[in-house]
């Protein structure tokens, strides 16, 4: 959270903030607080998060992490700024959780897209091997099976009559 809008709900000015953040430097490391750049500041112009540059009091604003939130009530010391900052942990904490079952979900559906994925996969080849089958089956089979052969007709040639016993003995 950008330094200007802690002091709104601590109910202090934005310097006086600054001021107490600058006479207990030494406990606000780097992962609690830090300066933004001109840079970030220009973006955050430009993105309509702040009016104007004139709306950050002519420095560049301090961003604090829930840590530093944390922290910075311990500074105030003010009922307001432990009760704000109180709820603000509440906050981060919600957020996290939301932001956690939120990586929970894209997670289930990536193993989703995968299935999908394989199932489409496996669509094709099913299609393919049957496409492949109506092509096969469209083209004359060679029967398979026992085979009955056709009986063939024997002409019986008319051959010369063979003499017999009874002619012979004549």
């Amino acid at each position: 959270m950008v330094d200007r809008d802690l002091a709104a709900l601590y109910g202090v000015k934005a310097i006086r903030l600054r001021e107490q953040v600058k006479r207990n430097y030494s406990k606000f490391p780097e992962h609690f607080m830090f300066q933004l750049s001109e840079n970030e500041v220009d973006v955050m112009v430009s993105q309509n998060a702040i009016p104007s540059r004139a709306a950050l009091g002519g420095t560049l604003p301090y961003a604090f992490t829930e840590h530093g939130v944390l922290m910075l009530a311990n500074v105030l010391k003010s009922d307001q700024a432990v009760l704000v900052s109180i709820r603000i942990i509440e906050i981060f904490v919600k957020l996290r959780e939301v932001l956690v079952t939120h990586t929970e979900l894209k997670l289930e559906i990536e193993k989703i897209k995968k299935k999908i994925e394989n199932h489409d996969k496996n669509i094709e080849i099913v299609f393919r091997y049957f496409d492949e089958f109506i092509d096969k089956s469209s083209k004359p089979r060679k029967k398979i099976g026992f085979k009955i052969p056709k009986k063939k007709r024997v002409v019986k040639k008319p051959t010369a009559k063979r003499k017999t016993n009874k002619s012979l003995r004549k």
